[in-house]
């Protein structure tokens, strides 16, 4: 609490030249941008972070954890990187999925807060500052919510959004009581990193968040609306198997909590 204390006060009154200072700083925030064939993107996502985030006034960097894309995705965020050091690659080899992305991007970074936001702009980067500002102010997680008052599922299909408020409907049993989220399946989110201690999570898949409020160390939430946005550009990487995968992770969270032997996990915690 005293760093995220200390963090916060920073944020309000560091003067603009001292902030500046601290770019190169070990950093309080790191942000995971997990990619596949997100060449289109990348740039874009990347500026509109950096805008966002410099006002705060703390250190901060922005990891990309590509999964080995066959376009320019790694080579564009390699120069970027090179003319500014808070921008790194990762990139993973014979894996793919946000959840595995992600944690990943996590155990790469000593940050005490830690994010994830899409590369391809359904995730508006202005929202950011809300979401980290929640967790300096004491909150375990801050999510990014498009069911919140305000919150917005964009355009949409009628048909997608009844398979989005189904998919959410089956969550809910399955969350801890008093800090139910209205958007589990969230894929844009900020958390402390002390909530994931201990805990095994599934990489594969997108529902990263879900687990994470079922299995990690979380007492406190707060949802931030956003209207969700259409894919910028490039392909969206939703299939079948995401959905069974999600399928697959409600079963295992479901046994977890309601089965006869109630959050018994044989697995090793998620190094991070």
């Amino acid at each position: 609490m005293a760093l995220l204390e200390t963090l916060a006060h920073h944020a309000k009154s560091a003067p603009k030249s001292q902030r500046e200072s601290e770019a190169n700083a070990v950093p309080a925030l790191a942000v995971i941008i997990p990619t596949l064939r997100e060449a289109e993107n990348i740039k874009a996502i990347l500026d509109r972070v950096r805008v966002a985030l410099d006002p705060l006034g703390i250190p901060y960097e922005i990891v990309v954890v590509d999964d080995d894309s066959s376009d320019a995705t790694g080579e564009i965020v390699t120069a970027i990187g090179a003319a500014d050091p808070r921008v790194r690659l990762c990139v993973r080899k014979g894996e793919k999925g946000v959840a595995g992305a992600t944690l990943l991007g996590w155990q790469n970074t000593k940050a005490p807060i830690l994010g994830v936001i899409d590369a391809d702009l359904q995730h508006p980067p202005e929202v950011l500052p809300k979401l980290v500002t929640s967790i300096l102010e004491g909150r375990d997680v801050a999510v990014g919510s498009r069911y919140a008052a305000g919150g917005s599922l964009g355009h949409w299909h009628p048909a997608r959004k009844l398979l989005s408020v189904i998919a959410l409907s089956v969550a809910q049993p399955v969350q801890k009581k008093g800090i139910r989220a209205k958007d589990p399946t969230s894929g844009y989110f900020v958390l402390r990193r002390e909530c994931l201690e201990g805990a095994q999570f599934q990489k594969t898949g997108f529902k990263l968040l879900l687990e994470i409020l079922v299995r990690g160390r979380v007492r406190s939430i707060a949802e931030i609306p956003y209207g969700f946005n259409p894919r910028h550009k490039g392909e969206s990487k939703a299939t079948a198997k995401v959905a069974r995968q999600y399928a697959w992770l409600l079963a295992k969270l479901y046994w977890e909590r309601f089965g006869p032997r109630r959050r018994v996990h044989t697995l090793a915690p998620t190094p991070l």
